[in-house]
C-alpha cells in the first residue's frame, strides 16, 4: 500500500464510526423504534442512515415534522442505541483500531488541544456517553448535531468544526467513515479521508474520498511544529 505524507493545520473527526463502533447498538435502536413507526424499512434505513444527524434520519424516515416532538425522540433513540450495544452479549460502544495510537499521540497531549475536533451527526448528549463509554477523551473543540442548522452532508459542521480551531477548513483534513461525511468535509473546501469501517471501499471512492484507508490502524499523526503530520498506507 502507497504511504502518503501531509501536514495539516487541523484535524476534524467525525465520531461513530470513525473513532468509535456502536453498529449493533444503532441496528438494535432502529428496530426498537419499529415498534412505535411500524411502516419503517430498517434494512433500507440501515444501507442510508449512517453519518446523518438523527433529527433528519426521523423527519424522513418516521415522518416526524414537529420540531419538540423530533428533539425528544432523537433523544429517546440515541439512548436506545446506548441500550442495545451491549445487550444479549454484544460487544458495547469499543474504540475502533488505531484510537488508542491517536490518543497517545494527539489527543491527551496539551499541545494538541488547537490541532483537533470531533463534529459529529450525534446529539452532544449521546456523544458525550458514546465517548465515555470507550474511553475515548472528550475533546476541548467538540461540534455535535445541535451546534449546526444543517447537517451533513452540508458542509455546516466542518466549517464549524475548523472555526473552533481558528484554522482555515482548506488547511484541515476530515476524517469520515460515510460518504454523507465525506460530501459534507469536501464542501468545506477540506481534504477527506476515508476509513472503510461501515461502507465498501468503491463507495466511499465514489463519495469523492481524497485519501482511503482500511481504518486509522494504517494511519499516524505526530503533533510538530507546523501542525499534524499524517501518514496514511492507503488503499
Amino acid at each position: 500500500m502507497p504511504a502518503v505524507t501531509e501536514t495539516f493545520d487541523g484535524i476534524l473527526f467525525d465520531m461513530d464510526g470513525t473513532l468509535v463502533d456502536s453498529t449493533q447498538g444503532v441496528i438494535g435502536a432502529w428496530h426498537s423504534f419499529k415498534d412505535t413507526y411500524p411502516h419503517i424499512h430498517v434494512e433500507d434505513i440501515l444501507n442510508t442512515a449512517h453519518g446523518v444527524r438523527t433529527v433528519d434520519n426521523l423527519k424522513l424516515h418516521c415522518g416526524i415534522t414537529d420540531p419538540d416532538e423530533l428533539e425528544s425522540e432523537a433523544v429517546r433513540f440515541e439512548q436506545e442505541i446506548v441500550n442495545h450495544s451491549a445487550k444479549n452479549g454484544r460487544q458495547g460502544i469499543v474504540q475502533l483500531p488505531g484510537v488508542r495510537d491517536l490518543c497517545n499521540h494527539l489527543f491527551t497531549l496539551p499541545e494538541g488541544s488547537r490541532r483537533w475536533a470531533i463534529c459529529t451527526s450525534a446529539t452532544r448528549a449521546y456523544a458525550t456517553q458514546a465517548l465515555q463509554i470507550a474511553g475515548v477523551p472528550h475533546p476541548p473543540n467538540f461540534i455535535a448535531a445541535e451546534d449546526v442548522k444543517t447537517g451533513k452532508p452540508a458542509p455546516d459542521p466542518y466549517l464549524e468544526g475548523a472555526k473552533l480551531l481558528g484554522v482555515d477548513p482548506k488547511r484541515c483534513l476530515v476524517v469520515e467513515d460515510a460518504p454523507a461525511g465525506i460530501a459534507s468535509g469536501l464542501a468545506a473546501g477540506s481534504k477527506a479521508l476515508a476509513v472503510v469501517t461501515s461502507h465498501t471501499a468503491d463507495a466511499m471512492r465514489e463519495a469523492g474520498a481524497t485519501y482511503l484507508v482500511q481504518n486509522l490502524g494504517s494511519v499516524s499523526m505526530k503533533l510538530t511544529p507546523e501542525g499534524v503530520k499524517v501518514t496514511m498506507n492507503t488503499l
